[in-house]
């Protein structure tokens, strides 16, 4: 059976609120990233998706600039525990309509699952 944990992303990139969605799409192009956590006070608040920007941002009459990245999010951010099977990761996107989910362990987010997370070749044997 293969895992969440076994596809995720385990490098989180994360900004605070407050940040103008401008900084937010550098950083993602920077860092290669789908999407960025928002953290306010310390506390994940939710997440910001390649998908948040086209479809909050770019057909708005706003300056990217000006909007802070808490105005585009997707919150709450959906978890999964780490050791869940990936059919059950594709369930949880589909129920919530979500391309990402946090992964956890313990209750600590360790990592990003993205529906595209869920192409990457895996050996039939292990399903």
């Amino acid at each position: 059976m293969v895992t969440v944990g076994q596809l995720m992303k385990r490098e989180l990139i994360s900004v605070d609120t407050g940040t103008s969605v401008v900084e937010v799409a550098k950083l993602m192009k920077t860092c290669n990233a789908e999407g960025v956590l928002v953290f306010e006070r310390g506390r994940i608040v939710g997440i910001v998706t390649e998908s948040d920007i086209v479809k909050k941002v770019i057909g708005s009459d706003r300056s990217p600039y000006f909007i802070p990245v808490e105005e585009i999010m997707s919150s709450p951010v959906v978890g999964i525990e780490e050791r869940r099977p990936l059919t059950e990761a594709a369930d949880l996107m589909n129920k919530h309509h979500s391309i990402h989910l946090g992964v956890t362990k313990n209750g600590a987010m360790v990592g990003i699952l993205s529906v595209r997370d869920l192409l990457h070749p895996v050996s039939v044997d292990e399903f």
